[in-house]
């Protein structure tokens, strides 16, 4: 009996120093994404369901400046101003307008890709890979709601630099998401116009504006 008391309290001492260390890791990542005015990731996105046989590559690019977002993804813009979301469809000449409430905003969005692990979570190290010389180590999290649709996300992390390399997220269903980070910039000039939808451009180009209110 001894010793399997002493074999539990082992585990829960490793169990509590991976959580810690992730903890650690995860909170020098937070504080540096929040030292930069902007961040600008240009990015590989992979989607995979063996059961579907679905496995779909495409690359976009995001510029970041606090919750104002603009994501370029599969000939998509998706644009937040901080208060309305604009999805620009170049193919079907169409905008849509929705309102955002964040009550009801449950993914990982753009503005929320580098600190979305700060509530609700619980989290542990995982692997460690190297990759073209940099040290990248993983962190495994949990959904605390055990009927989230998400089942695990590893966040894969680069130790020097403390920005996030890559992020693989599985769903309850199998479908596996897995962002890579090409290049990570910060501070850029950014135009002062670049998160404003201009409407009148839009219709003035043939665009039918689809308003959700």
């Amino acid at each position: 009996m001894k010793k399997i008391v002493v074999v539990i309290l082992a585990v829960c001492s490793i169990s509590l120093a991976q959580a810690q260390g992730a903890k650690t890791l995860l909170n020098e990542v937070s504080t540096k994404v929040k030292s930069y005015d902007n961040i600008v990731i240009d990015f590989k996105w992979n989607l995979n369901n063996t059961k579907e046989d679905v496995n779909q590559d495409t690359r976009g690019d995001v510029s970041i400046q606090g919750d104002h977002y603009l994501l370029n993804m599969m000939g998509i813009t998706r644009m937040f101003d901080g208060k309305k979301i604009y999805t620009i469809n170049p193919e079907d000449e169409e905008v849509t307008i929705s309102n955002y409430t964040s009550e009801d905003d449950k993914e990982i969005t753009p503005s929320k890709l580098l600190t979305f692990y700060e509530k609700g979570y619980t989290y542990k190290m995982d692997i460690t890979q190297t990759v073209k010389g940099r040290k990248i180590q993983y962190v495994k999290l949990t959904p605390i709601d055990s009927n989230a649709e998400i089942k695990d996300i590893l966040l894969g992390i680069d130790t020097q630099s403390k920005h996030i390399y890559r992020l693989i997220q599985t769903d309850a269903n199998g479908t596996k998401y897995t962002l890579t980070v090409n290049s990570f910039k910060t501070n850029q000039p950014l135009s002062k116009t670049l998160f404003t939808f201009d409407e009148a451009k839009y219709e003035k180009d043939g665009y039918y504006i689809d308003r959700l209110d």
